[in-house]
């Protein structure tokens, strides 16, 4: 998959626009705000979107969904356990960050293993828990978008509501550190990285 990022909004959030080359078909995740603008990047790939996804429901990254999934007229999916995010203010935090989001629900819910397809690229979900009850990622062939739930030498924060330090170390441990050593991550803020590199590097691991 050809990968793009725009990152927007106060937080910095990475939005990514994950294109299947040889169909053209696409899948908008995260987009967290500026509606506009990620509205015209896409076009400018000039790509067929599938669907828009929420790796959790986080508000800088649930903030333009409304709007980019009405302009391309797709459906939204998060993990069951973010949903109720979508749709309330202090679960998603933004009632606490001086700018109330909403979102629209979820028009379908991605559990762990189930495939998200797109054209002759599929994504795996995988289920790591820890940033928010229902975080995910998803996982590629030779990518993963790890939203909130892994960094570059860091993880995500676990001190907001159902968070949970040890809950998001033992998933990644288990679920993601094991997954081949040359695989790009794409998380939800700063820079790439690569599983090697978090496996010898990040200070949560090592």
């Amino acid at each position: 998959m050809k990968v793009k990022v725009f990152t927007n909004g106060s937080f910095e959030e990475n939005c990514y626009l994950a294109i299947d080359e040889p169909t053209g078909e696409a899948l908008i995740i995260d987009p967290g705000s500026q509606p506009k603008s990620i509205i015209q990047w896409v076009k400018e790939e000039k790509c067929k979107v599938k669907y828009v996804i929420n790796t959790h429901g986080h508000s800088d990254h649930i903030g333009a969904n409304t709007e980019v999934c009405n302009e391309f007229g797709v459906k939204l999916g998060i993990h069951p356990l973010d949903a109720p995010m979508l749709t309330d203010t202090k679960l998603n935090l933004s009632a606490y960050w001086g700018e109330p989001i909403l979102s629209k629900k979820a028009d379908f819910f991605l559990n762990e293993n189930d495939i998200v397809k797109c054209g002759d690229s599929e994504l795996r979900v995988v289920h790591t828990p820890g940033h928010t009850p229902g975080g995910i990622c998803l996982v590629g062939e030779k990518i993963i978008f790890s939203g909130d739930s892994l960094f570059a030498d860091s993880i995500g924060r676990t001190d907001f509501p159902g968070g949970s330090t040890a809950a998001l170390i033992k998933s990644l441990k288990e679920k993601i550190l094991p997954l081949a050593g040359s695989i790009i991550v794409y998380p939800g803020h700063g820079p790439t990285t690569t599983i090697d590199h978090e496996r010898t590097y990040n200070p949560y691991f090592c």
